[in-house]
């Protein structure tokens, strides 16, 4: 996989990028503790025969490398956007997932002149005290058994439905590949960044369509969080959709489909430019 080199908060960042296929630009940005191929395996199938997909692996997760120390919104955005100026993209649809919905955000509040629309799933605006709860607790599960956290994230990430279908062998078995990926970065620094996050300021300067997608069952992220991001955004329309946090993962063709009715029927420019609309589905 490619690598470019970028500016980051104290020092250089070497930021390693997956890029596949041939059309117009999608970058994906992935959330905390995962990677490209975790959050968007599916998708990236999906794409890559009418789009170049373009998406990097950011700071905390394997791969990419940096001076070390506390993470920025700015310098994970910074990463975004040279892995799509070195992929040879000019304008380009951009997704993200969690933590890397919120970074997609800001990328297009950062240089709305580079993003032709937005993807959100499980996003937020700003951290309130209960994500900041959150988050210090999976940096003090993680400092004492990766397992355990994998176990809390498993029970809050997957929706109701997901989690009554599996059994005792399935839990086991998603424990574990949580816990494979949690240890391959240092999900620490992601989810102390997760901590600090406030992009309102960023939200009114996009001028893209959105999508923001929120899971009525999302126990990580609430969908309160995705209501505001729609709401702050100009051209931004909300679809509810009946699944937990882990959309990407428990019901990848769910996932892949509203991606792709989104970025291929020209649904994208057709969003209202007068606030958010809300569906259900």
């Amino acid at each position: 996989m490619p690598t470019v080199t970028v500016p980051v908060t104290g020092g250089v960042s070497e930021v390693e990028y997956l890029v596949t296929g041939s059309g117009p630009g999608v970058v994906l940005v992935h959330g905390t503790g995962a990677n490209p191929e975790a959050n968007f395996g599916p998708l990236i199938e999906a794409l890559q025969d009418t789009f170049t997909v373009v998406a990097p692996f950011l700071s905390g997760s394997a791969r990419t490398t940096d001076p070390g120390g506390p993470l920025t919104v700015d310098d994970l955005v910074a990463q975004v956007l040279a892995a799509a100026d070195d992929a040879g993209l000019g304008s380009y649809h951009l997704a993200g997932h969690s933590l890397g919905a919120t970074v997609a955000a800001a990328a297009a509040g950062a240089r709305p002149d580079r993003v032709r629309s937005l993807l959100l799933h499980a996003g937020w605006v700003a951290t309130d005290p209960w994500l900041a709860f959150q988050f210090d607790l999976w940096q003090r599960l993680l400092r004492v058994d990766p397992d355990l956290l994998a176990r809390v994230v498993q029970l809050t990430a997957m929706g109701p439905a997901t989690l009554a279908a599996l059994g005792r062998d399935g839990f086991e078995e998603t424990a574990a590949g949580f816990t494979e990926l949690f240890e391959a970065g240092d999900m620490a620094r992601q989810a102390a960044l997760n901590m600090e996050i406030d992009i309102s300021a960023l939200l009114p300067r996009i001028t893209a369509p959105a999508l923001v997608i929120a899971g009525t069952h999302d126990r990580i992220v609430p969908p309160h969080h995705q209501r505001r991001l729609a709401g702050l955004m100009p051209r931004a329309t909300l679809l509810e959709l009946d699944c937990g946090h882990g959309l990407p993962f428990e019901n990848p063709q769910l996932f892949v489909d509203t991606a792709l009715s989104f970025l291929s029927s020209g649904q994208s420019e057709e969003l209202t430019e007068s606030g958010p609309m809300v569906r259900s589905s």
